[in-house]
């Protein structure tokens, strides 16, 4: 099942995301994840949705490649803590086979994801999210994380902001894995 990037506005999800995303982020730990064993992963969600460049993504073509994918928006105090993690963990892996895609829910899209991608230098790529991806993916409260292994399967869910060592151990252990 493909997801096509919607120009629908978001903004019911926003507010119910905003108000979780407020009432639960005060000084929590980061959310740690176990790894599932690789004969119970499940198929990730197919996406297809536009990236900053207006060329269309979709996990399909990350195959082979370990895939952190980060549901965040610009207004998520959690999310903009862990976009230098991914940033870091980007560079460090990319050469071993991550992928690190963040996937926006602002209800406003471009006009304030673009500027705030280049204030924030965020050297992987970015797409735009709408309600239908937003439901395939189960999010509630962002950030939101999954890890997804080579073969495309899930691999590890990571709900609001993940646990630094804990997502880097889980990482490695992926790039690990053939």
């Amino acid at each position: 099942m493909k997801i096509s990037l919607s120009h629908r506005p978001l903004t019911a999800l926003v507010l119910l995301l905003a108000i979780v995303t407020l009432a639960t982020a005060a000084d929590e730990p980061g959310s740690s994840a176990v790894l599932q064993p690789s004969g119970q992963r499940k198929p990730a969600p197919a996406i297809e949705l536009e990236d900053s460049l207006g060329k269309t993504a979709t996990l399909v073509q990350y195959r082979g490649r370990v895939v952190v994918l980060d549901f965040w928006a610009t207004w998520c105090h959690g999310c903009k803590q862990e976009i230098p993690w991914f940033a870091e963990f980007h560079q460090k892996y990319a050469s071993k086979g991550l992928v690190v895609i963040g996937v926006s829910l602002d209800e406003d899209g471009w006009k304030v994801v673009k500027p705030f991608i280049e204030t924030a230098k965020v050297p992987y790529r970015i797409v735009l999210g709408s309600n239908a991806t937003a439901t395939l993916y189960g999010i509630r409260s962002m950030p939101d994380t999954f890890l997804i292994d080579r073969q495309g399967r899930l691999a590890a869910t990571y709900n609001g902001m993940v646990d630094r060592d804990n997502i880097d151990k889980n990482i490695q252990a992926m790039l690990a894995e053939r």
